[in-house]
């Protein structure tokens, strides 16, 4: 099958919200499960695990599938491959898309599916099979609208180099802060949903690359939909083509533009919303959580005055000590004032309650701050020449500035998380199960 102009949204959208969850009706002959694999010049692996993928879906998935290879305008042998594959397997069919484009190419196939789940994986198979019943069992049985696999879970086993586990995990940091997400591992590709969900939910997400499932479960949380995870076992691919800079510089830009569409209300979620269900859960867990707009305002401004009183300090203490002692004392003191005027202003904590720890976290934050100040420092003594003190000031600024917005996301997803935040942590370690986690 050949789209050269792939749909911008699903068809016949409705604008009223969407029902209770039901289990998905099985029979009449059309598959249940429709699993996307998006591909771009793939010739070498794809036939390989197009064939392992069906092989375990015909030993072990219990009811209908499909497999749409889904061929983001590829210029090897991958469209040939795919062809070939679709005429030798009644359960494969192959798509060709003329545009790139992760999302792009699963928004396409799944809003052409008939199948009431719709899935998608990696071609290179670099979670273990076995997760994919349990990934998808819950959209079939009604108890969730999106399943994710997940990487960052304690009962997950995972194989790769410590470069990717720690851009992973930034990446998640910086969602839990600036977006509120819960979710564990926005970047598995191994995800699912349900066909009446991205009827719904697909027209409102913007990207067509790599932030495109990121978004769809952003709004997916925000909208009160529940999303399942699943500890997955994953290996590494060491011949993965993803660009990761640049894949990086895309996915804050999505942040932003979320961040921002969010805070101002722009997005349409009433439509995704579910009724409440049996569940209590519920109805605390469908609101969207607010209050970021006014703590970026307040952590700005606090900042600001922080700012204002390290430089004071730091210029002070220059007069008779050096710049690394100056340094560490002003940045010190500047940061027990910060942290305590943040957690009265910004994030409204009152009384002494958890006060001490709050300034042993804060003091940790401030360690982070603290190396990167005293390496910039470190860099510009290393330089030719005697830097002067406008210089240092200056370098010390642009420092702090990388440091104030990571301390922003710690402030927010780590010292000063939100009760509910708090309380979903908590019936997740009570019910000892970190693989159903909204």
């Amino acid at each position: 099958m050949r789209i050269d102009t792939p749909p911008g949204a699903l068809p016949g959208t409705p604008l009223a919200t969407l029902p209770a969850r039901r289990p998905v009706t099985v029979g009449g002959g059309l598959p249940v499960l429709d699993v996307v694999v998006p591909v771009h010049n793939e010739e070498a692996d794809l036939e390989r695990c197009v064939r392992r993928l069906y092989d375990h879906l015909a030993r072990t998935f219990p009811y209908g599938f499909r497999i749409t290879i889904a061929d983001n305008a590829s210029t090897d042998r991958t469209p040939e491959i795919a062809a070939r594959l679709d005429d030798t397997l009644e359960e494969v069919t192959a798509v060709r898309l003329e545009q790139k484009g992760r999302g792009r190419a699963l928004r396409t196939v799944w809003s052409l599916s008939a199948a009431p789940v719709l899935a998608y994986m990696d071609v290179d198979l670099s979670t273990d099979l076995n997760a994919l019943l349990p990934l998808v069992a819950p959209l079939i049985s009604g108890h969730s609208d999106l399943a994710i696999g997940s990487r960052l879970t304690r009962s997950s086993r995972v194989v790769r180099g410590p470069k990717r586990e720690f851009i992973s995990r930034a990446y998640n940091l910086i969602l839990r802060g600036s977006l509120a997400a819960r979710f564990s591992d926005a970047q598995c590709g191994f995800k699912a949903i349900r066909k009446d969900v991205a009827e719904r939910l697909l027209p409102l997400v913007e990207d067509s690359g790599w932030f495109f499932d990121t978004e769809m479960l952003v709004l997916a949380e925000r909208a009160g939909l529940r999303i399942h995870e699943v500890p997955v076992d994953w290996v590494d691919d060491p011949n993965s083509t993803v660009r990761l800079v640049r894949t990086a510089t895309d996915d804050l830009k999505g942040v932003w533009r979320v961040g921002r569409a969010l805070a101002t209300g722009a997005l349409p979620l009433d439509r995704v919303r579910r009724p409440f269900g049996d569940d209590p859960r519920d109805r605390e867990l469908s609101g969207v959580p607010g209050g970021l707009p006014r703590q970026l305002v307040g952590f700005c401004v606090v900042g600001a005055l922080s700012t204002l009183v390290y430089l004071l300090l730091y210029s002070a203490f220059r007069l008779g000590t050096g710049p690394q002692t100056a340094n560490a004392l002003a940045l010190l003191l500047s940061a027990l004032g910060n942290t305590a005027a943040n957690r009265r202003l910004t994030f409204g904590v009152r009384g002494r309650d958890r006060a001490v720890r709050h300034q042993a976290q804060g003091l940790a934050v401030f360690g982070i701050g603290l190396a990167l100040t005293s390496g910039s420092l470190a860099a510009l003594t290393a330089a030719p020449g005697t830097p002067s003190h406008g210089t240092e000031l200056a370098v010390l600024i642009t420092a702090n500035l990388a440091a104030t917005v990571l301390r922003f996301l710690l402030f927010r997803a780590w010292v000063f998380p939100s009760e509910r935040d708090r309380g979903t942590a908590a019936a997740v370690i009570t019910d000892h199960n970190p693989g159903d986690h909204r």
